[in-house]
């Protein structure tokens, strides 16, 4: 590819070491289009309603194991109020006391 990019002899161009991976993403994306439109239709939603009750900001904790932790109780208060929503707060309560 440097050819293509640059005819000078001490330019160099690197790629990021899991460059490979994101080419294989593409390539399968690019394979079936309409698995996108699924994964929009199911997945973006919730996370969208999350980084909007996070306010649009970054995760408040550093380290990835406190990030984890940070995401797993956002995922579940997402889960929680969902439950509450579906089946109503009642039931949820006697579901969690059976």
């Amino acid at each position: 590819m440097k050819p293509q990019c640059t005819t000078d002899v001490n330019r160099r161009i690197s790629r990021w070491e899991h460059e490979a991976v994101l080419d294989a993403l593409e390539k399968r994306i690019n394979q079936a289009p309409e698995m996108m439109k699924v994964r929009r239709e199911t997945v973006e939603h919730p996370f969208g309603t999350l980084k909007l009750w996070m306010g649009y900001t970054h995760f408040q904790m550093r380290t990835l194991d406190k990030v984890s932790a940070e995401m797993s109780l956002h995922v579940l208060a997402y889960n929680l109020k969902r439950v509450m929503n579906i089946m109503g707060t009642a039931a949820l309560i006697e579901a969690l006391k059976a």
